[in-house]
């Protein structure tokens, strides 16, 4: 497909606006689904005792690692394939890649649900209640995100936003609520959480088969291509949630689970703008693998450049506060907790590097080389639990805040070093120094000269920062234009 040179610029501005568009529906649904997660927590925090709650947390950590697993990288895969192969102009082999993946996660789930069931008594005695009531929700939790990939990958954020942003914490939050003053029993708490899949899962589904059966569908086999690109996806998809959740399970284990309820207190801000993260990457994704199937260079790096200003414009305001005020983050969710302030320090440090960075990593997934983010992944999970193993003993919680903070370097300016030098490809341009530059002075420098006193200062730079997105907002990415103009 060839455009001419008028028309070439104009197709770049219109992904870009259509990108823009979806990401500003899934930053919204991302932030409430971040209000929903923190109520969880605050919930869980202050309905349980600290070793209860450290239980808690260690559970919902196992789960969501042995879900990791049992996806088999399929969210990267189902929204690759769909979108490449839309750009090639085939896209009835859309449902081959359906009936390829969906069969193995759904398999993969049931054994790894039946596995987790039988021995979480003995590998994780001290939370076995809530593990094994989650246990049984796991081949639907991996179907559901397998599902959402899949509407995804047909360009429809929608289910998404609505469905795994909105329902299900909302879902979650009543649930929770409901337990909450009727049993300490964490069996009960873990299944009020993870019940709100199954029927997310059944929506999910239906809209996928509704696609299916309004597209033409060739009976053509994609299963060798679709996971000669996934398997090692898969992988380093799994890694990554290990990542992401071994370090809460390591507390546990080198420490005990009341300092694990700490750690994951003050990890919370860490999700929720992994949340926005995801919000920007899902919606950018499809567009980003269409521009690099045909070598649309330029539009991929609008692309890239313009979710990476817009990443920082959402998440560095909520990173840069908790830097600054992280006692009175902490005491939020109740004052004994306010000791992990210095592991609050810096897990905030490590996530301005790591929004700042952009979607690095599914950029050189996006680009075909899996194999790449599997070696980066791998490298960055062996950091974190050598780094864990080492410190967690003799330092506890701020310990495995270090060790994550290292493993986010590696996992983020390795392949940031590949892209620029193999792929041409890198977020810094005029509207990402513009967007840290606003963000830090607005929620950096006005705060700090007035630190004494909290309120005002969060409050201060709050408004500084609405003033100067109304000021700028001529200079400003796509996204933020249409939300102010």
């Amino acid at each position: 497909m060839t455009t001419t040179a008028v028309e070439a610029p104009a197709a770049r501005t219109d992904a870009v606006a259509a990108t823009a568009r979806g990401g500003l529906a899934n930053l919204l649904g991302a932030g409430l689904a971040g209000v929903s997660g923190v109520a969880v927590t605050w919930l869980v925090a202050r309905g349980l005792g600290p070793v209860q709650a450290g239980g808690f947390f260690a559970a919902t950590a196992a789960f969501t690692l042995v879900g990791g697993v049992a996806r088999l990288g399929t969210m990267t895969g189902l929204v690759y394939w769909p979108a490449r192969l839309r750009a090639l102009s085939t896209p009835e082999l859309i449902g081959a890649c359906l009936r390829a993946s969906l069969p193995p996660v759904a398999l993969v789930g049931g054994v790894l649900a039946v596995l987790t069931y039988l021995f979480a008594p003995t590998v994780t005695p001290e939370y076995a209640q809530p593990l094994r009531a989650l246990a049984v929700f796991l081949p639907v939790a991996a179907l559901t995100d397998a599902l959402l990939a899949a509407s995804r990958g047909y360009r429809q954020m929608r289910p998404t936003v609505v469905l795994d942003k909105i329902v299900r914490p909302a879902a979650q939050v009543l649930l929770i609520g409901a337990v909450f003053a009727g049993t300490d029993a964490t069996g009960w708490w873990a299944f009020a959480w993870a019940l709100p899949y199954v029927p997310v899962c059944a929506v999910a589904g239906y809209l996928v088969w509704r696609q299916v059966r309004s597209h033409p569908s060739a009976r053509t086999s994609m299963m060798v291509p679709f996971w000669r690109f996934t398997a090692p996806r898969a992988v380093a998809n799994m890694a990554q949630t290990a990542l992401q959740r071994i370090d809460v399970l390591l507390v546990a284990a080198l420490a005990g689970l009341a300092p694990a309820a700490a750690y994951a207190v003050a990890g919370r801000f860490v999700i929720v703008g992994q949340l926005a993260n995801g919000a920007i990457s899902q919606a950018t994704q499809p567009r980003l693998a269409e521009a690099l199937a045909v070598g649309d260079l330029d539009g991929a790096r609008r692309l890239y450049r313009s979710a990476t200003s817009w990443l920082i414009l959402v998440a560095w305001p909520l990173h840069l506060t908790i830097l600054q005020f992280p006692e009175l983050y902490l005491s939020f969710f109740g004052a004994h907790y306010r000791y992990a302030a210095p592991a609050v320090r810096l897990l905030a440090l490590a996530m301005l590097l790591a929004t700042g960075c952009g979607m690095v990593d599914m950029v050189l997934a996006m680009g075909g080389r899996t194999w790449w983010n599997l070696g980066n992944v791998l490298a960055a999970l062996v950091t974190t639990v050598a780094f864990d193993l080492v410190l967690i003993p003799p330092y506890g919680i701020v310990g495995a805040a270090a060790g994550l903070a290292c493993s986010v370097a590696v996992n983020n300016l390795l392949p940031l070093a590949q892209i620029m030098i193999k792929m041409r490809l890198h977020p810094f341009g005029g509207a990402t120094f513009a967007a840290a530059s606003l963000t830090l002075l607005t929620f950096g420098a006005v705060p700090a000269a007035l630190h004494a006193y909290p309120l005002v200062a969060i409050g201060a730079g709050a408004v500084a920062y609405l003033l100067a997105v109304l000021a700028l907002r001529d200079r400003l990415p796509l996204a933020l234009r249409a939300t102010v103009s």
